[in-house]
């Protein structure tokens, strides 16, 4: 089992608490520097980021805050044909069109920009370079090492954790089938990886000889607990930061995560193509109607398809249409600053243990 101190020594982290990367706005630069500047450490979503953008992030997170950070990107994926993007079209034509908004056209293949945020990400001073979605490339991994960062990869299974713990990364963060927002599966099918953090952790703690971080569900001090128990060095948390004052979200995106019930969220391929966890609504039931034809693209195809649609609902407060990306924790979410948050995790933490132990 690997050892928590000399992980937490290793990172200067106080506590063992990182905030998930969330791709697409959440992560803002205040709620990075907030988590880290409270001993955590905050995490930066860059997958559907620009080189230059990368940069400006990371350049807002370190004039709030001199403590380690981590940056994420997905890793390099082959990139499916395009089936016809006629039944793709139809099915969401109806909503652009409720927004106000030109009937879409069929999305294009988007260009290899891995290199490109690869060497972007590289040019931060992050401490802490994660992948999800496979196992980086060897010379990324090289790359990553002789700049000093450490590196961390998704797994959903143990197997998967296997290939990360051979491939060489620094630790493996274990994403049980709880956790909001895509899948991390990349081995096999995804109805073959839906097992539990609780289940999870604890076998891939015994497979690999790397430091674990579990994922998934884990919302208070509780769960936090639980994950040491089972061999966990630290836990990363998602849902939780979505609601605080410091993301990105919108308004309306934060009042359904605190608004819904433990049973209001499922596995959906309606907002990109790849599985997530997010809470339903009627875009997802609409789109993924058993009764009629499947009409979804591919990821990234029908990523690109939704993004402008999911852009305006943001702006409109139109949490139907929006993807609502949350795990099944969602139950225990409370809006407060990342700060606040992270010393009450802290604080009911200890009390955890300290039950267990009396």
């Amino acid at each position: 089992m690997a050892n928590r101190t000399a992980f937490a020594h290793d990172l200067s982290l106080t506590h063992p608490i990182i905030q998930a990367p969330m791709a697409g706005g959440g992560d803002t630069p205040e709620l990075v520097a907030a988590v880290s500047n409270a001993g955590g450490m905050g995490s930066i979503g860059a997958a559907y980021l620009t080189p230059e953008s990368i940069a400006q992030a990371a350049q807002s997170v370190r004039l709030l805050s001199d403590r380690p950070f981590a940056i994420n990107i997905f890793a390099p994926m082959p990139l499916p044909e395009r089936p016809d993007p006629g039944p793709a079209l139809d099915r969401v034509t109806p909503f652009y069109s409720e927004l106000g908004l030109d009937p879409p056209a069929a999305p294009e293949p988007p260009a290899d920009g891995f290199d490109d945020l690869l060497a972007a990400c590289l040019a931060t001073d992050a401490s802490v370079f994660s992948f999800t979605f496979g196992v980086p490339p060897a010379a990324a991994i090289d790359a990553i090492k002789a700049r000093g960062m450490m590196l961390l990869g998704t797994a959903t299974s143990v197997e998967e954790a296997v290939a990360l713990d051979a491939a060489g990364v620094d630790g493996v963060i274990a994403q049980g089938s709880e956790a909001g927002g895509h899948r991390g599966t990349f081995k096999g099918p995804f109805e073959d990886a839906l097992v539990g953090t609780m289940a999870l952790v604890p076998q891939i703690v015994d497979a690999v000889a790397v430091p674990v971080i579990a994922s998934g569900g884990i919302m208070d001090g509780r769960g936090i607990a639980a994950a040491r128990a089972l061999g966990a060095v630290a836990v990363q948390m998602g849902t939780a930061f979505l609601v605080s004052d410091e993301a990105g979200v919108p308004d309306a995106y934060k009042a359904a995560i605190v608004g819904a019930r433990d049973n209001e969220t499922r596995l959906t391929r309606a907002f990109s193509g790849r599985p997530a966890r997010g809470i339903v609504n009627r875009f997802m039931e609409t789109v993924e109607d058993p009764h009629t034809l499947p009409a979804i693209l591919p990821f990234p195809y029908q990523n690109a398809l939704t993004r402008p649609l999911r852009t305006a609902a943001g702006q409109a407060g139109r949490a139907e249409f929006l993807s609502l990306w949350a795990g099944q924790g969602l139950g225990m979410a409370e809006r407060l600053p990342a700060a606040v948050l992270v010393e009450r995790l802290v604080k009911e933490t200890e009390a955890a243990i300290a039950r267990l132990s009396g």
